[in-house]
């Protein structure tokens, strides 16, 4: 899954405000902004077969540091402990260790079972949503919309920026959900590990948008 996880990000600015976007992207996605530097190390593996799922080319052999449900509640309280270390936020800190807990229950849908639950442990899980591409297609650009408009009634733009900059950030993660689902498989296991390395700038394009909409009163 990858445009699943932004619309969690986008929808949990509804319940957290005072959080912005970018620390929401980080939350979304901070197993697979982990996973493409242990894969550079040579710590998980990845192979890439065509045909192995309808909607990707890729064999997960083995990513118990950045996948299995363990390492994710481990880096899930992580997370919510360095938040609430800076921030003094703790409504913030737990909806954020619960957003990087959601991403494993996230790909539990879609993925082969190939999820490990515990590093070293010989069950892997997985519901297999992959089998088909219409309906992964419905799922993850159904959650997209419900998350996108979260944000859009819970924020709204102070200047074009907050306005052209989201809709630029919508449309630019929408057309790289469909380049993946539609375009030819990547040419290497290197360059699936850089590529996933330049999410690090949707989290910062997260932050610069968010910078320029305020939060909307509650009634």
């Amino acid at each position: 899954m990858f445009i699943g996880h932004f619309a969690v990000g986008f929808a949990s600015k509804a319940a957290v405000p005072k959080t912005s976007l970018g620390t929401l992207f980080l939350a979304s996605q901070f197993v697979d902004l982990l996973w493409p530097t242990l894969l550079l190390l040579g710590i998980e593996r990845v192979r890439i077969v065509p045909g192995i799922t309808r909607v990707t080319p890729l064999d997960f052999e083995s990513y118990p540091i950045s996948h299995s449900l363990l390492a994710v509640t481990g880096w899930a309280l992580l997370v919510a402990l360095v938040y609430q270390a800076a921030q003094r936020y703790p409504r913030g800190a737990c909806v954020l260790g619960a957003i990087v807990v959601s991403h494993w229950f996230l790909d539990l849908v879609v993925h082969r079972p190939d999820l490990p639950l515990v590093p070293g442990g010989s069950v892997r899980v997985g519901m297999d949503l992959w089998a088909s591409l219409a309906g992964t297609f419905i799922v993850e650009m159904g959650l997209f919309a419900v998350g996108v408009a979260l944000y859009l009634k819970k924020t709204v733009a102070q200047d074009a920026v907050g306005r052209w900059g989201l809709w630029a950030l919508v449309v630019f993660l929408v057309g790289i959900y469909l380049s993946n689902l539609f375009g030819p498989p990547p040419p290497s296991v290197a360059a699936i590990a850089w590529v996933g390395q330049s999410q690090w700038l949707l989290v910062l394009w997260g932050y610069w948008v968010d910078r320029h909409r305020v939060v909307t009163p509650s009634w």
